[in-house]
């Protein structure tokens, strides 16, 4: 906390001074930054759940041009300082919200007006996102992931159905699953600042066993406790389910890698999810590309 209110008193008292910012746009994940070419906030790994601003971030926020973050409560530790540069007249945009509100998944019943920020999980809905984004910094709107919806959309289409259910380690996949024909099971909730209950557990278990899942996905930036307790508990009913992945469901891949590009990290989705379903998928995805091993 009281670093929180230091970075506060920091960015309320440099924005006066800071006057027409002089440098390139700015944004907080990499979802956003890497297919417009600009810088991030968060490198890869980073949870945008949990990411608390640091003192070093004030200098970047306060210089960039224009900043770009995801919103629909993504980067919740966050929202005080986006609220504070858009108060002092700075350039700034909730990506995701560019997407129209009956596109977007509801986040929980009875809660209409709020909604699952996972957007970049669905390429056809991030392309548009990110075209109004390129906009908005001045940039040509040139992003297409076409030709990724249809290696995703004909690909994922050879899972057979009985095994069309995703279960992860948290539920970011609700726009893929819509997309691409897939039931999601998050195994805690929207937000990894949730935790998942034994009530929780033990209903994916049955589920897991019932519908004899043959795998459980991991994720890059969430413990993989739960998903262990999960085929724990399957084991022990008889059922064999293995821990597939890590799928990159919050941020991207390492920088400098395939997996660490938009299109490398959702190509590298596909495929996993696809071979762990029992679906067929080249090993190296889309372009040949992916470092994976045989799952």
């Amino acid at each position: 906390m009281r670093g929180f209110l230091l970075f506060g008193i920091i960015l309320l008292t440099a924005l006066p001074m800071a006057g027409r910012a002089v440098g390139s746009p700015l944004a907080t994940v990499a979802m956003i930054a890497e297919p417009l070419g600009i810088r991030s906030l968060m490198g890869s790994g980073t949870d945008p759940h949990l990411y608390k601003l640091t003192r070093s971030d004030a200098a970047s926020l306060i210089t960039a041009s224009h900043l770009l973050h995801n919103g629909l409560g993504l980067e919740g530790k966050m929202l005080d300082a986006f609220k504070r540069l858009a108060d002092a007249g700075r350039p700034v945009m909730a990506v995701a919200e560019a997407v129209p509100a009956p596109d977007r998944i509801t986040a929980a019943p009875g809660y209409p007006d709020a909604h699952d920020p996972h957007i970049w999980m669905d390429p056809v809905l991030w392309e548009r996102a990110l075209n109004a984004a390129a906009r908005f910094i001045g940039r040509e709107a040139d992003v297409d992931f076409s030709d990724l919806d249809a290696y995703a959309r004909r690909t994922l289409a050879t899972i057979p159905e009985p095994a069309r259910t995703m279960v992860t380690a948290h539920d970011a996949f609700r726009y893929f699953g819509r997309r691409y024909g897939l039931e999601v099971i998050g195994i805690q909730g929207l937000s990894t600042d949730s935790e998942a209950g034994l009530k929780r557990i033990e209903e994916t278990v049955a589920l897991v066993v019932a519908r004899k899942i043959p795998a459980v996905f991991v994720e890059s930036t969430v413990s993989g406790r739960n998903v262990r307790a999960i085929i724990s508990g399957a084991a022990a009913r008889g059922h064999k389910t293995i821990a597939a992945g890590p799928l990159f469901s919050d941020a991207m891949g390492p920088a400098g890698s395939y997996e660490g590009t938009y299109i490398g990290m959702i190509d590298h989705n596909v495929t996993i999810i696809t071979r762990a379903l029992g679906g067929i998928a080249p090993e190296g995805g889309m372009q040949g590309r992916l470092g994976l091993h045989a799952h």
